[in-house]
């Protein structure tokens, strides 16, 4: 099967934030319908193929949103599994594929932790308070983005500053001791932009564990996290043809959480009664130089991410972790004919572990993309198509070739588009799983494992008729040398594992009046071995999300969202028991906020409305009915 190890550890690309603007302002559309990650340059949303899901700040602030497992919780053909509350680790299953295929950019840098087990982003320690906008790819993607891109690509964008000196703060509190607060400066001088933002999120008692696993007399202890993210971006604009850019983030996360303690005579696990203590820092940063040479928009980046984790565990000791990744890339691209462009790019990045090993690898790689438009080939019908070839060179395993292909028809009389996509991706085997071993347990590192394949496609309709708008995509995708634990030895990881994940998606909007929107997503997924015939872990079938935007009132906005999981197979909290049926569950949130003035709003939530208690991954109970107020100060 998939290997899923429990708790593992899963929109701004190859370009400066100016050279993206200049892009979207050449194309003469607001920046809300334009797409950036699906061909790594700005594109008008309606000519893009892949299946893509947008959101923005202004979707983020309706929702009251506060962390990006919060985002991310009700798009489509994404399955979030979290540990309990705010801070809790979060995985990410992308139709089906595993929590480590998919590839998560922030203002171009890969944040993927070098030094985890599986390469996996955990998504639960990011606050969402300088988010500008989130771009969910979905598909194999590798063909443009290298490793990890099986399941797709989750590209973040961070605010830019602009316009005269703002200032801005907001602080909120609520259930579980929660007390968050924000503050903000940005504008700009001339040529020079600028934008800064400290956040702190704090959850002081969020029961997680539940009351049934404890031992008798033993007392619960509720999970603690507590997080400080400070962050800038900056550009400076020399001349209208070259600009320099800068975008940097620190985050610091404290958790104390439950873990499991061993009892050596029963040899069964319980929830320990003493907590684990969670140290978590991450740096990230990258300057960009943006120059329009001649026929040529380019742009050289220079990233730089480190992940430091010390894990107190009082049942198994310190476990400390460190690692950072060096990546210098170049893109540029360059009309050669009247709706065709070409995009052609290189990079070189150093992934490296520090602790608890030391080991490292390089990789080299170079792609190019022609996007093609053929508008009014037959008439009234439009045809958009982009093709894409990525090369990866690894120090490791040797080198990889992917590619996509994504053509669209648009019929603008009838309002109808039909799309597909087809390509393939890779996932490299994690530096711990070639490198690390574990001689007191008998497990062994393997340095021959080669990366995980796949190939996708999906095809949809998309069609607008008397306001409402409405799609379908149907999915696939089979996935080959999947990294599992050797079925006969257990002492080593090797390339055995065979899945196919596919299923259908399927979306209505309606905006009846200027002031109500209304949207409704449905997904079913079936994720299974390809070898042993049964569902993959942690896979729900079926997911229902709804959203209603109200604005009330010119001061007053009103938002209810809807959540409806479907039954999955998980397994017992420490795995003991690997197959079993979870039950499905149902949320309701609203939120609302109201402006004062000009200068200043009061806002309050309601998560989980109607209190439903449920677990998600199984042993982690989700946080029952919640109620948060807060202000916010704008000058």
């Amino acid at each position: 099967m998939l290997k899923t190890a429990f708790l593992s550890s899963a929109a701004l690309v190859a370009f400066s934030l100016s050279a993206s603007a200049q892009s979207e302002n050449d194309l003469k559309v607001p920046p809300e319908h334009v797409v950036v990650t699906s061909t790594r340059i700005a594109t008008p949303a309606d000519q893009v193929a892949s299946s893509i899901t947008l959101i923005d700040a202004v979707d983020i602030d309706a929702h009251q949103q506060r962390s990006l497992p919060d985002v991310l919780r009700d798009v489509p053909g994404i399955n979030l599994v979290q540990t309990g509350g705010e801070g809790g680790q979060t995985s990410i299953f992308m139709r089906g594929a595993n929590s480590n295929h998919t590839k998560v950019l922030v203002d171009g840098i890969d944040v993927s932790d070098p030094s985890s087990p599986s390469g996996a982003y955990d998504f639960g320690k990011f606050n969402s308070v300088d988010i500008a906008r989130v771009e969910v790819l979905r598909g194999p993607q590798s063909g443009l983005y290298g490793s990890d891109a099986i399941g797709g690509v989750i590209n973040i964008l961070t605010k830019s500053g602009d316009g005269p000196l703002s200032l801005s703060a907001a602080a909120e509190g609520g259930s579980f001791d929660t007390f968050n607060q924000s503050a903000t400066v940005s504008g700009s001088q001339d040529d020079f932009h600028y934008r800064a933002s400290l956040a702190h999120l704090h959850a002081g008692a969020t029961p997680v564990t539940p009351l049934d696993l404890l031992p008798v007399g033993q007392k619960r202890n509720d999970d603690y996290f507590d997080n400080v993210t400070a962050s800038t971006k900056l550009d400076y604009d020399l001349t209208q043809i070259f600009d320099l850019g800068f975008a940097g983030r620190y985050s610091n996360s404290l958790s104390r959480i439950t873990g499991d303690a061993f009892d050596p005579i029963t040899f069964a696990s319980f929830p320990s009664p003493l907590q684990t203590r969670i140290d978590t820092s991450s740096y990230d940063a990258r300057g960009t130089v943006h120059l329009v040479l001649g026929p040529v928009d380019q742009t050289i980046g220079l990233g730089y991410s480190s992940t430091v984790t010390s894990d107190m565990d009082p049942n198994n000791g310190s476990i400390p972790s460190s690692g950072d990744r060096i990546k210098l890339d170049w893109q540029g691209h360059v009309s050669i004919a009247d709706g065709e462009v070409i995009v052609l790019g290189a990079e070189t990045a150093r992934d490296a572990i520090h602790l608890p090993i030391s080991a490292g690898i390089t990789t080299n790689a170079g792609f190019a993309e022609l996007q093609s438009a053929l508008p009014g080939l037959i008439s009234g019908v439009d045809f958009h198509n982009s093709v894409s070839v990525r090369y990866d060179d690894n120090s490791r395993f040797g080198d990889r070739t992917t590619w996509h292909v994504a053509p669209v028809l648009a019929v603008a009389a009838t309002g109808t588009r039909l799309h597909a996509s087809y390509g393939s991706g890779f996932k490299a085997p994690s530096l711990d799983q070639l490198f690390e071993s574990f001689p007191a347990f008998f497990f062994f590192a393997n340095p021959n494992l080669k990366p995980e394949t796949s190939t996708g496609y999906d095809v949809g309709l998309d069609q607008t008729l008397f306001g409402v708008s409405g799609g379908v995509t149907w999915f696939h995708n089979d996935i080959r040398n999947l990294i599992e634990t050797d079925p006969v030895t257990f002492s080593t990881d090797v390339n055995i594992g065979r899945a196919r994940t596919q299923g259908l998606e399927t979306y209505l909007a309606w905006q009846p009046l200027d002031t109500l929107k209304l949207r409704a997503d449905y997904t079913t997924t079936e994720a299974v071995d390809a070898g042993l015939h049964q569902e993959l872990v942690r896979r729900p079938k079926n997911k229902i999300s709804g959203d209603i935007d109200w604005q009330a009132m010119e001061a007053l906005n009103l938002d209810a969202s809807l959540l409806y999981v479907g039954s999955w197979i998980d397994g017992s909290r420490d795995f003991s028991v690997s197959r079993l049926n979870a039950h499905p569950y149902f949320t309701a949130d609203i939120a609302a906020s109201y402006a004062l003035t000009d200068n200043l709003a009061l806002t309050g939530r309601v998560n989980n409305l109607f209190d439903r208690r449920y677990e998600n991954p199984v042993g982690f109970l989700q946080p029952g009915r919640a109620f948060y107020a807060g202000i916010k100060a704008s000058f």
